[in-house]
């Protein structure tokens, strides 16, 4: 495919659209010419186009992890423009044409990127009455928008008629109102997802499906432990394997390519290399020793209410905890990929990276070449929900590619997805509360022992590797979020204890710092419930001064038909126990409670998730069908999480590199999950990519305690912890 180079204003001219627009098939070579689209936040034409036959381009930084986020999109253009849902077209995640609105992730896909294309969407429509008035020589206020037309009595005239043969350049209008929301016809109906057709009939393009004409094929030959260096390469060691071309070595980084995947791959295991030695993980049976012992770099205080270190000595019941999280790796089903092409001095990546516009800038820095000379397009991933292996294995693509100056595919195996890609780091947190002799909360106190962060970016394992220029901050997200509580008692003080430095590389995964946070703060508010003799709900109604998150958990407990406390027979060989969590998202935004129904096997530990119910309010509901989608995954992937996962490692390596070393949720385990969503069309629509994973671990806990009468403070809630918190209680 080629496309030519024109002006924006001969390509206004001759298709009659808002802006230079086009289609970017996958194919377009690295070294097409685009037209000059603008791409600034500040543009209507960085957002919008639209064409002739009165279609729409929508052009989002912002891209679908599979969260149905392209459907919303759409369906926001859809109704501020007033066209039928149909005519929507989106392109997303091309740092060439699309604006950069951040990475995907922190559940601001539509809180944040979704508002800014509603806003220009607004400009736009307003924009294109006032044209109409203009040529009409009527007041705008007399013109309605609808259906892609704009009318005025008898008269009407379509988007495209108005916008052919001039340029139609526009600035975003803060001031321009969007439609009230009585006037919705899209949004806030569960639209059909643009995505299901073809991934049910299998027509739908992965990255891993992804092919370039005269591409080959590379795997990356990992190291024996993760410092080790290389010391020699025999690459006579492979040359007899069919299709082989070479080895890329660049320092500590080496890489096979061949002319199919199955040559790269015998390549990978067959090549012959001299690793050194290295150990410079920590024991990991004294990882929590570790943790507690690291370096703090600083502490952030989180919240100070009151004085709490000094209530505490002074409360009638004093309780102390330590609850602790384990390192998580994403666990994507489908592992990383990304094909890159270098020519002419330029290079263009194709990835499923979350954030495209961010791996421009890292893969430019890798190679020292200018921004400019780097374009990164997204093509949906088979699994993320947080900075995985995705961009490493772009980097890879992008590192041999230049080598090679030819189309590299680089495509990661089972064990390099789990044992390289980045992980959420371990949480330590200890917490003390204090009760009157009435039962009432007098103090509150929290230290969480997370590592220091504050990067947008993880550093690339082949920079590393190559010794090329990378970030050197870790980056494990916002994982102080919500170690602050959304209670008010009269005396709280919570404390974040930055670390220098954390066993693996982190980044954030799904809900980062959020779930663990929630996970320590609900389950030890439980422990205070029921040294108080309180039920559960009625203890966190009489703390919680937030409308909102009253009517929630009051909807909660409707919802979950909760009739306090379970009482299970000692005797019986499988427990039944429900429990309840709360959290208000960065106390700030999206407010979700659930209550677990779990059964407890009290011979062998095992613990099943028999039942959810959730309730989320998250303010304007764009999609509602989405928004229980979203709800649904969170539950299941946090079960698994909860239960399941956990990374192993010795002193060298991660060692739980397959399904079998770390385990995931089954179907059959699935629980059932009835949702209430709280839709406030009148409201701005909040996050629902993240929220509700983090009450899911507290909920379990507090569930067992009610089935079985032991505390689970340590994830992943395994047999092995169960059966020994039974052994240690009787």
């Amino acid at each position: 495919m080629s496309i030519e180079s024109i002006s924006r204003r001969q390509f206004l001219q001759a298709g009659g659209s808002l802006v230079v627009a086009f289609s970017l098939a996958p194919l377009l070579p690295a070294n097409a010419a685009a037209a000059d689209k603008p791409v600034s936040l500040d543009r209507v034409e960085s957002f919008l186009a639209i064409g002739a036959d009165g279609s729409v381009t929508c052009y989002s930084g912002k891209v679908d992890l599979g969260t149905g986020v392209r459907t919303a999109l759409a369906q926001i253009v859809a109704e501020e423009l007033t066209v039928p849902f149909e005519k929507v077209q989106m392109v997303t995640g091309d740092t060439l044409t699309t604006p950069d609105q951040g990475p995907s992730f922190g559940s601001l896909s539509i809180q944040v990127g979704g508002m800014q294309i509603r806003q220009a969407a607004a400009t736009a429509r307003a924009a294109l009455v006032g044209e109409a008035a203009k040529r009409w020589n009527v007041d705008a206020s007399a013109l309605t928008a609808a259906d892609g037309m704009v009318r005025g009595g008898s008269r009407r005239i379509s988007f495209a008629e108005l916008v052919r043969g001039k340029e139609f350049a526009l600035p975003v209008d803060a001031k321009a109102a969007p439609l009230d929301p009585s006037l919705y016809r899209v949004v806030g109906r569960s639209v059909p997802r643009l995505d299901i057709p073809g991934k049910v009939s299998g027509e739908f393009m992965f990255m891993q499906d992804f092919r370039l004409p005269g591409m080959v094929h590379a795997r990356v030959v990992r190291p024996a432990a993760i410092g080790a260096r290389l010391l020699s390469v025999d690459e006579k060691s492979v040359a007899g394997i069919p299709g082989f071309i070479g080895v890329v070595r660049q320092g500590n980084f080496l890489a096979v390519v061949a002319a199919t995947e199955w040559g790269a791959i015998r390549a990978a295991r067959e090549l012959k290399a001299q690793w050194s030695d290295w150990a410079g993980l920590p024991d990991p049976a004294k990882l929590w020793e570790h943790v507690r012992t690291t370096k703090v770099v600083k502490d952030d205080v989180t919240s100070n209410t009151g004085d709490a270190p000094g209530a505490l000595p002074k409360a009638a019941k004093r309780l102390s905890a330590t609850y602790d999280f384990a390192i998580h790796t994403h666990g994507s089903i489908g592992p990383s990929c990304a094909v890159a092409d270098f020519r002419d001095g330029k290079l263009t990546c194709w990835s499923a990276s979350q954030a495209t516009h961010n791996l421009r800038k890292q893969i430019a820095a890798m190679l020292s070449l200018a921004e400019d000379n780097v374009r990164c397009l997204y093509v949906d991933g088979a699994g993320c929900y947080g900075r995985n292996g995705h961009e490493d294995a772009a980097g890879d693509a992008a590192l041999i590619a230049r080598t090679l100056g030819r189309p590299v595919r680089v495509q990661w195996m089972r064990a390099d997805e789990h044992g390289w890609d980045p992980k959420g780091p371990p949480t330590l947190i200890e917490l003390q509360g204090g009760l009157d002799e009435r039962g009432n909360v007098i103090a509150w106190s929290s230290q969480f022992y997370i590592p220091q962060g504050g990067a947008t970016n993880v550093a690339l394992t082949p920079a590393s590797l190559a010794d090329l220029p990378r970030e050197s901050i870790i980056a494990p997200g916002g994982i102080s979020n919500d170690s602050a509580i959304p209670y008010g008692f009269v005396n709280v003080r919570t404390v974040a204890h930055r670390l220098a430095d954390t066993p693996l590389r982190p980044s954030w995964i799904r809900s980062p710092g959020r779930v663990q946070n929630t996970f320590a703060n609900e389950a030890f508010l439980d422990e205070l419930a029921l040294a108080a003799g309180a039920d559960p709900f009625d203890f966190r109604l009489r703390y919680l001064n937030d409308p909102r998150g009253e009517e929630l958990l009051r909807r909660l407990r409707t919802l979950a038909k909760w009739q306090g406390r379970s009482r299970t027979k000692a005797g019986e060989e499988t427990a039944t126990g429900r429990g309840l969590a709360y959290v208000k998202h960065d106390l700030a935004r999206t407010y979700v409670g659930a209550v677990a129904t779990v059964e407890v096997n009290r011979k062998t530990g095992a613990i099943f998730v028999k039942h959810f119910a959730v309730a989320q309010d998250c303010g304007q509901i764009i999609n509602p069908d989405g928004a229980k989608n979203q709800v649904e995954g969170n539950i299941v992937q946090t079960v698994s999480r909860s239960l399941k996962e956990e990374v192993r490692f010795d002193r060298s390596r991660v060692t739980s590199v397959d399904w079998a070393s770390y385990p995931i949720l089954t179907f059959p385990e699935i629980p059932a999950i009835d949702i209430d969503l709280i839709d406030r069309p009148k409201e701005k629509p909040w996050g629902v990519g993240e929220p509700a994973t983090s009450v899911v671990p507290a909920a379990i806990s507090n569930a067992v305690w009610d089935a079985v009468g032991v505390r689970l403070r340590s994830v992943p809630f395994t047999p092995e912890k169960v059966l020994a918190a039974l052994s240690n209680r009787g």
